[in-house]
């Protein structure tokens, strides 16, 4: 883990294959990165799949439906996007998926395989994968158009450095949210 980063601001996002380490951006994404926090805190993540991967795009999960319509029991975020200028979707960013209004983020994020300018300004960037991004790659790949991943890969633990885990009884996935998948088109 970068020395750099204060633990109240590191994810760790433990993968079967390992754990990769997310740099959270709250000068970017203040509410987003505070939902994030209050969802890997309650063990929200835990289990859940990488519903939708598409090779040379991007990762997403954070739906515990592994739907792609699912969120948290949380109302949407208001969008916090971040103009070109100032953060970009490069290789290692993570943003929060959300239907085509602009503020329906609830709990759904990706990850980049590779870069994608036309998601620039279009969707709230939350964090950065600063190690482990060999991991991100191994997460296996869905199959046609959109992604859908058939067995997926999930995500075993998703925690703030330095944070237990929660205790059991304790807030869980909950199929909730509404719409279409979330998630920015692939030729977008």
């Amino acid at each position: 883990m970068s020395a750099s980063i204060a633990p109240e601001n590191t994810l760790l996002l433990e993968l079967s294959s390992g754990t990769v380490t997310i740099e959270l951006l709250p000068d970017l994404a203040p509410a987003h990165v505070e939902r994030i926090k209050a969802l890997a805190s309650a063990g929200f993540y835990d289990n859940t799949p990488f519903h939708r991967v598409i090779e040379g795009f991007m990762a997403q999960g954070g739906d515990p439906t592994g739907t792609g319509t699912g969120g948290s029991e949380h109302p949407d975020l208001p969008a916090e996007f971040s103009p070109p200028a100032k953060a970009k979707f490069l290789r290692g960013t993570c943003g929060m998926a959300r239907t085509n209004n602009p503020n329906s983020a609830n709990s759904q994020f990706f990850i980049m395989f590779a870069p994608a300018p036309s998601l620039d300004g279009q969707y709230t960037i939350w964090g950065r994968v600063v190690d482990g991004m060999e991991l991100v790659d191994k997460i296996k790949r869905g199959q046609g158009p959109n992604g859908i991943a058939r067995d997926p890969d999930r995500i075993k633990s998703m925690r703030l450095a330095g944070a237990a885990a929660p205790e059991a009884g304790g807030e869980g996935p909950a199929a909730g949210g509404e719409g279409v998948d979330s998630t920015p088109a692939a030729d977008a």
